[in-house]
């Protein structure tokens, strides 16, 4: 069935993924001018998946703890406004012999009708989540999320996938068919090279596949991944800083030697692991540890992102009012999404972001600046994004455009990328960047560099459209000598509130460059010079 078209004031969906070892819990809004907002997302651990692999049946102490999480959620969702529910289950209620008396409880109890996808469908679900909030391009990209019952795996780019598989492994079910239990004490080096051959025979066949791929990047999702990259970190001895998550295979192995060693007791108190993992943990990262040394991969970046996030883009893709999730990119998506949630004036933004690549194209051209095609891409963002901070006032709103940009969850984007566009953003107006200004320490020499003169852009592409009329039709540098840069202006009429922008600009502007600026005025019309 097709999504139903949000309302003037919003329609909210609820999507509630029903994992072997946790049920999560996302609410959004999707709002009429093609943006969503993110109202809750709650997790809660219910160990379903917990005996059913060997009894073949979901026990009924986990079916309660299910029911009771399930209606909870669905109370919650409700009180957001909730109008559609999209629910589904994974492996351990698809494997269940009892299933379908399990789906009609929910049905009763929950007023959930749950749907049980297959390992392949969670796979591409995972894919989508995964692939939309990572800037991978077309570098051929392994990834893995390990659930407590399965493991899903994909091979492709930010674009399509073109491998899907899924595999009867999770650290919930090696817990229990490996004969580990709860794991309470130490794991021997027999018994863990029990579960490492279990694991390679498993996947044997499908090794011969996804070896023929020439993997360039490796991601990882889920709680598993996750908790043991989380683990890595606290427990290494330089721990770095302002770095995107990533498990390196030596760190993985550590972590492993370090978890094998200690009793359940000691191993909830080791720094960074997540308690409740603690008995199901190992199976987990020796799974992980497994496909990585077959495939030669020597780290894995880490994401939060998964089915869920998959249940949503899958669902706005098909929605023909929802244009986010076409062929954009998943940089281009988030500066999308995040402009439109706050209420940005879009044909400004356009207008603008049109006039600072003008400029940065013909500066180029003329030896104006060293920067190339990643400078251009964070400075159209930034500049589509400058005006963010009047979604809280008109007054500093570059400083609050700073601050939305930084704290924001910019998919695809890394934190030095995200400290470049907000620093571009927050000096757009009012005095120009200095290298001693808050937030400019984060950055190295060559982006406080790019940051002044990216920010110079921004500047001139603003003054251009100072009365929001569009009257400046295109600008570009048109000549440049030792003295002085001539600043042609294509324009529609009368311009004299943008000139005045722009001549206050023109002392930032020979700081910048070291040259005195030049203004020539075309008229659209007649085509020549004033």
């Amino acid at each position: 069935m097709m999504p139903v078209l949000p309302a003037e004031s919003g329609r909210v969906v609820a999507f509630i993924d029903i994992g072997t070892n946790s049920v999560r819990l996302l609410v959004v809004r999707l709002n009429p001018n093609h943006s969503y907002s993110v109202l809750t997302r709650q997790k809660q651990q219910v160990r379903l998946g917990e005996g059913a692999f060997e009894d073949e049946d979901l026990r009924s102490a986990a079916v309660e703890r299910l029911v009771l999480v399930c209606k909870k959620f669905s109370e919650l969702a409700l009180s957001f406004g909730t109008e559609e529910f999209v629910a589904v289950a994974t492996s351990a209620m698809r494997e269940a012999a009892n299933r379908h008396e399990v789906l009609h409880l929910l049905r009763q109890e929950s007023h959930l009708d749950v749907r049980i996808i297959s390992g392949q469908e969670e796979a591409r679900l995972i894919y989508l989540g995964v692939a939309s909030g990572m800037h991978t391009g077309n570098r051929t990209t392994f990834f893995i999320d390990i659930g407590g019952g399965s493991t899903e795996v994909a091979i492709g780019d930010n674009d399509d996938y073109r491998y899907l598989h899924s595999f009867r492994l999770g650290a919930i079910r090696l817990a229990g068919l490996c004969g580990t239990g709860k794991m309470d004490g130490p794991v021997s080096v027999a018994h863990y090279r029990k579960i490492a051959d279990y694991v390679k025979s498993s996947i044997r066949r499908s090794l011969a596949r996804l070896k023929k791929e020439k993997i360039d990047c490796a991601v990882g999702s889920s709680g598993t991944i996750m908790n043991l990259a989380e683990i890595s970190q606290k427990t290494r001895s330089v721990r770095g800083e302002g770095k995107e998550p990533v498990l390196e295979y030596t760190d993985l192995q550590r972590v492993i030697g370090l978890l094998s060693s200690l009793p359940l007791e000691q191993r909830r108190k080791v720094p960074g692991i997540n308690p409740e993992r603690a008995d199901i943990i190992i199976p987990g990262a020796i799974i992980l540890e497994v496909f990585m040394k077959e495939l030669g991969l020597g780290s894995l970046a880490v994401t939060s992102r998964g089915l869920q996030d998959g249940l949503l883009v899958d669902y706005l893709s098909r929605m023909d009012a929802f244009p986010l999730f076409g062929k954009l990119s998943p940089r281009e998506r988030s500066v999308l999404q995040l402009g439109r949630s706050c209420g940005i004036n879009e044909a400004h933004a356009r207008t603008v972001t049109a006039l600072v690549l003008e400029l940065f194209d013909s500066a180029a051209g003329l030896l104006l600046h060293p920067y190339g095609a990643k400078e251009r891409e964070l400075l159209e963002y930034a500049t589509f994004l400058h005006d963010i901070g009047s979604f809280i006032s008109y007054t500093n709103h570059h400083s609050h455009s700073y601050y939305i940009i930084r704290n924001s969850e910019l998919l695809g984007f890394d934190d030095t990328e995200i400290a470049i566009m907000a620093m571009i953003a927050r000096f757009h107006r009012k005095k120009a960047p200095r290298k001693n200004d808050p937030g400019m320490d984060e950055l190295g020499t060559r982006e406080r560099e790019a940051v002044r003169v990216l920010a110079t852009f921004v500047r001139f592409g603003e003054s251009l459209d100072r009365s929001h009329t569009a009257l400046v039709q295109h600008v570009r540098f048109s000549a440049v000598d030792k003295d002085e840069v001539r600043l042609e202006i294509t324009a529609r009429g009368d311009c004299q509130l943008e000139i005045w922008g722009i001549e206050s600009e023109m002392k930032a502007f020979a700081k910048v460059f070291s040259k005195k600026l030049v203004i020539d005025i075309v008229d659209s019309h007649a085509g020549q010079p004033e």
